[in-house]
């Protein structure tokens, strides 16, 4: 559900998105607060309503009421901020790939039959399969496929067991996307030795 919202808001996007002037969540933000709707917007709201119903089911549950409403939507929020961090990766052949394997690992080989081992192992499955594609330039992922795998990251994280893991990889994602407003992630990833060499890792010079 989560995944399949990512990749239609991630086709709009692609499709639909002709020069757009608008970038980040500030300029769509911006934009709106004017009248105008962008296709960043509808992302946001697609992705953030498929998210919020793929939390409703994968999110542990735990009570009733005001703190399983709260759980979802923190749950919801961590899915929609996963599929738009593997979207701003995505800007080297492989990268969005790579994070989502490097994240959907650890998941996938613990807890094995729980549900958010299950969900990596999709993701990881994902990954793995369109790396070398990706790698050669011979296929992108584009909105649609980075949004969709990092939605189906997101949703894993989402049904993890343990609250603190989930508070921090909310943290993380939505740091990483507030700082994406004022930083590159590729300046940052060229100018640190192992970060540009994993970046780098199998791509065609």
């Amino acid at each position: 559900m989560a995944a399949a919202a990512g990749a239609a808001m991630g086709a709009v996007d692609d499709l639909a998105e002709r020069g757009e002037a608008r970038k980040g969540l500030r300029g769509h933000l911006g934009a709106l607060a004017h009248g105008r709707v962008t296709t960043g917007v509808l992302k946001i709201a697609g992705i953030g309503a498929g998210a919020l119903l793929a939390a409703a089911l994968a999110t542990p549950r735990r009570g009733s009421g005001p703190g399983r409403a709260a759980e979802t939507l923190t749950g919801a929020a961590l899915i929609a901020a996963t599929a738009n961090l593997h979207n701003l990766f995505d800007l080297r052949p492989g990268r969005a790939l790579k994070v989502a394997g490097l994240v959907s690992a650890p998941l996938a080989l613990t807890g094995r039959g729980t549900p958010q081992a299950t969900l990596a192992a999709g993701a990881l499955g994902v990954a793995a399969a369109g790396l070398p594609d990706d790698l050669r330039e011979t296929t992108m992922l584009g909105d649609t496929g980075a949004n969709a795998v990092g939605a189906l990251v997101g949703t894993a994280l989402a049904a993890h067991p343990s609250r603190a893991v989930r508070a921090g990889a909310l943290a993380v994602t939505v740091g990483l996307t507030l700082a994406s407003e004022r930083v590159s992630f590729s300046a940052i990833i060229d100018s640190t030795g192992a970060l540009r060499r994993l970046d780098a890792l199998g791509r065609r010079s």
